[in-house]
């Protein structure tokens, strides 16, 4: 049995709006995109490791581009939800 990667095209979209529904219950924004982001110097680490093959290496960089693109549709609906009026 062959094993294939599965992927979701909206699972970016899905954890981003699980940290948002954590910032609207209180959570900081700021400590959200601290547990959501992967700095430029924590990849740069991984992909020093000799031990890691090539493929590996590939999967941390999606990995990497994933996290950037969850952190980028989280900041985009965090500053909505700062520009929405508020009805009083």
């Amino acid at each position: 049995m062959m094993l294939r990667e599965e992927f979701d095209p909206l699972a970016p979209q899905r954890e981003a709006a699980l940290f948002y529904g954590l910032f609207l219950r209180g959570h900081s924004a700021e400590a959200l995109r601290k547990d959501i982001d992967v700095p430029k110097p924590v990849l740069a680490k991984w992909l020093r490791g000799q031990r890691f093959e090539g493929d590996f290496q590939q999967s941390l960089r999606r990995v990497y581009s994933y996290r950037k693109r969850v952190l980028a549709i989280f900041d985009e609906l965090v500053t909505n939800e700062r520009r929405r009026p508020r009805v009083h």
